[in-house]
């Protein structure tokens, strides 16, 4: 039985009758570009074959009634009186409950409906399962209300219910993937102007994601202290954003900054021009530039911005020793998560046995790895 089959069937013990429709919206991870979103640079994450999906049936009243298989856990709500479950805590349905109120205050009319949910995206792991709870929603309320709804302005709105909806301050990013990703592509984004462009993923190479199993205690703290840091460097560089900034303009002016000021600058300018180039290196085919800009970003990522933590250090490590393996860097915020490596295909057994073999020996924590391939972004299973 498949993964929609399976779904099907919970649908119909829970709700006694079969779904009109199976949405469902990818994960995420980003190859490079890292903290660059909210300095209004570029990011190139690409969807991934791990998803939610969410078999949804229409109802005739405003009930949305939801059923999550994975956790067998119920939750019922009005369209008409939308709001968190708890004031105080997220829960997993405050997604689906935020998406049909940002939908509804921007206009759309939903229709009410049953939904049972489901999803193999590592939860807590850094490769964005709520943004793809998300999008899934959006997608069975737009094709249950045969709405109007672009994909760039689903990943908007996807964005605001996690914003003003969760309480979650995101980027663009990962509702973005999710929902505009391409299949065998990666996605160069502007996160100033939301402009993007497919970049091709040659053939011969995997995804590899290997989730440390350290989860990310520090991000909060330590992504809001990094943002002031940025903002304070763009000031004092005297542009809107670090974005503004050339290589050239910021070795030019280096010297000025404070020191901690002056690390956190070099890490954002850098990394927007690696992001720039690496999309050339990859439409021209040249794995081995992309792989040495990957490898550069993690050192980048670890000594400059400091984001990074002794388990990512050692996985990055391990695989960088591996032959076949092309790059690695930590993915995500820091402090805990994933990596993703690029690696030829035929060296993938390698690098899955050396995770397995050192990492535990070395860090006394189990990993668990994903091999990966880009995927389509939201739609019908």
């Amino acid at each position: 039985m498949n993964r929609n089959e399976a779904l099907a069937q919970h649908f119909a013990q829970a709700f006694d009758a079969q779904p009109d429709l199976i949405a469902r919206a990818p994960g995420r991870v980003n190859l490079i570009g890292e903290h660059t979103d909210y300095n209004d640079g570029f990011v190139m994450p690409m969807a991934i074959d791990f998803d939610m999906r969410i078999a949804a049936r229409a109802r005739a009243d405003r009930s949305v009634n939801l059923y999550s298989v994975d956790l067998d856990k119920h939750d019922t709500f009005s369209l008409d009186d939308v709001r968190r479950v708890f004031q105080d805590r997220a829960t997993w349905a405050d997604y689906v409950r935020g998406v049909a109120d940002v939908l509804q205050r921007e206009g759309y009319a939903l229709r009410g409906m049953d939904a049972a949910l489901t999803g193999n995206v590592p939860r807590a792991s850094g490769l964005s399962s709520s943004a793809a709870l998300e999008l899934a929603a959006i997608t069975a309320f737009r094709l249950l209300g045969q709405l109007e709804l672009d994909p760039v302005k689903a990943a908007v709105l996807g964005q605001r219910a996690e914003n003003q909806f969760v309480g979650v301050n995101c980027g663009i990013m990962d509702q973005f993937i999710s929902s505009c990703g391409q299949a065998d592509h990666a996605l160069l984004i502007d996160c100033r102007s939301l402009d993007y462009q497919p970049v091709p993923l040659p053939g011969g190479v995997r995804i590899v994601v290997t989730d440390s199993s350290v989860r990310r205690g520090l991000v909060d703290s330590a992504y809001n202290e990094r943002r002031a840091q940025c903002e304070e460097g763009a000031r004092l560089l005297g542009v809107k954003a670090l974005r503004d900034v050339s290589v050239e303009m910021f070795e030019a002016s280096e010297t000025s900054l404070p020191a901690l000021i002056a690390r956190r600058c070099k890490h954002v300018v850098t990394e927007d021009d690696r992001a720039l180039k690496s999309v050339k290196a990859l439409k021209r085919g040249d794995l081995e530039f992309f792989g040495q800009a990957m490898n550069a970003s993690h050192a980048s990522l670890r000594d400059g911005y400091e984001v990074s933590i002794k388990e990512l250090d050692v996985l990055v490590e391990i695989q960088q020793s591996v032959p076949g393996c092309l790059g690695a860097r930590l993915t995500g915020a820091g402090f805990g998560g994933c990596t993703v490596a690029l690696v030829r295909e035929d060296a993938v057994p390698n690098v899955i046995e050396a995770i397995q073999q050192e990492y535990p020996a070395r860090t006394g924590k189990t990993p668990e790895v994903y091999v990966c391939r880009a995927t389509d972004g939201a739609g019908l299973a």
